[in-house]
């Protein structure tokens, strides 16, 4: 019996995904839940999985598009498993006992003869020799094309010449083109490679950002002493409670919850000719996984304390990384924050992550000096960007936005903890 295996939905709104990879080859055999290809569609790469044990036929190759609900391959559920084949070394001893010419006869024979032939008619040619009125050496130019040639710069051996014996006509010197500088001793291969359908939608939706949207980015700098000293004092007793580490996305994801109550537009989207506000955070956290770029989703994340945020966030990261994460996971959000500071940023101008109208870019933490209570002073310095929609957030907003990130960040116990860190943490 063949089970035909058919494109499971890997989302709502997904009609489609690509085949990347088989996993599989043609006529294996296949164990239930094993992953038989990875395929992409526009927000995730997922793994495919078989759903019986037999024997598989593809029915799509890699790169091919499939539409939900197609058949992607067959299974003989019926098929037995294969064990030992002792018949594959018996074979391989024959073919190789013709090819020595212990049989009566096998390839090296032909090839023998086809090679005394070929000895023959060179042999009969040997003496005859092509009568031609004057003879040139490969690559020589005629005087006209070497003048050309001498004009462009361009070498001799640099052009393939069309005219009899290889000579170099005008012709060919006109067209030829002057070198763009010596090679090296280096590689120069190139490889030619399409996109996954998960980068090409991100690429669509970036250009679409960058080209929809009235984009603007504003900065500031943050102080980060204040949170350096509550890691450092507490970061041991919090891992050691909640089995996760107290890092700098709580504090971040926090700080960005508060500011979004103050200044609501920033957690809005343009519907048309309408404005939507939502009265829930949820928040969108770029995580490098590796297809690419994922952005999890931290749900109802003013409803979180700094354990659950760095539960969530841990939770998520791993998944994008084994490459877990479900569409459902990366749908939805009304605010991202993306943290380039991990692979050395020290500043960028994040793009919107349509269709939100605000993104928080951080940075990497460079010691600074700067002026403290009248004094130069050695500081711990983030730079902070906000890109954000202008069609839907004003300049007062956009700044007061960053500016409560600010204040939030450089005085967490106040603004985050409520002046008491152990229950903030809950120690």
């Amino acid at each position: 019996m063949a089970l035909e295996m058919k494109v499971p939905s890997p989302g709502e709104s997904i009609t489609e995904v690509e085949i990347a990879e088989w996993l599989v080859e043609d006529g294996d055999y296949v164990e239930k839940d094993q992953a038989i290809a990875e395929v992409d569609s526009d927000k995730a790469t997922l793994e495919l999985p078989a759903e019986a044990s037999g024997i598989i036929t593809l029915k799509a190759e890699e790169g091919d598009v499939i539409g939900v609900g197609e058949v992607v391959c067959l299974i003989d559920t019926e098929a037995e498993k294969p064990g030992g084949d002792d018949t594959k070394e018996t074979d391989t001893y024959e073919d190789a006992g013709d090819e020595k010419g212990d049989g009566n006869s096998g390839p090296d024979l032909d090839k023998q003869s086809a090679e005394t032939k070929d000895d023959n008619k060179k042999a009969d040619q040997k003496d005859e020799k092509p009568k031609q009125d004057k003879t040139y050496a490969t690559g020589t130019p005629s005087p006209a094309a070497k003048k050309i040639m001498d004009e462009k710069g361009v070498k001799a051996k640099d052009v393939k010449g069309s005219g009899r014996d290889g000579r170099i006509t005008k012709d060919d010197a006109v067209k030829a083109k002057p070198s763009m500088g010596s090679p090296g001793k280096g590689n120069r291969g190139s490889e030619r490679k399409k996109l996954s359908m998960l980068r090409r939608k991100v690429a669509e939706r970036l250009v679409s950002a960058k080209n929809e949207t009235a984009m603007l980015t504003t900065f500031n700098e943050v102080d980060m002493s204040a949170i350096f000293e509550l890691r450092k004092q507490y970061k041991e007793q919090f891992k050691e409670k909640h089995g996760v580490g107290l890092g700098f996305m709580s504090f971040f994801t926090l700080a960005v919850v508060r500011a979004l109550d103050l200044y609501p537009d920033v957690n809005s989207m343009i519907d048309g000719d309408y404005k939507i506000t939502y009265d829930y955070k949820d928040i969108s956290i770029a995580v490098s996984g590796p297809k690419g770029l994922m952005v999890p989703v931290i749900r109802n994340a003013e409803n979180l304390s700094f354990r659950g945020v760095e539960s969530e966030v841990k939770r998520l990261a791993i998944r994008a990384r084994e490459g877990e994460i479900t569409v459902d996971e990366m749908t939805g959000g009304t605010f991202t924050i993306s943290n380039g500071g991990v692979f050395g940023s020290m500043l960028s101008t994040p793009i919107i992550n349509p269709p939100q109208s605000g993104i928080l870019g951080m940075h990497n933490i460079v010691e600074r000096p700067i002026a403290k209570d009248g004094a130069i002073a050695i500081a711990p310095i983030m730079y902070v960007a906000l890109s954000y929609d202008h069609r839907i957030i004003d300049g007062r907003e956009s700044v007061g936005f960053l500016v409560a990130i600010k204040e939030a960040l450089e005085s967490p116990t106040e603004l985050l903890m409520d002046n008491d860190p152990d229950k903030a943490l809950e120690l």
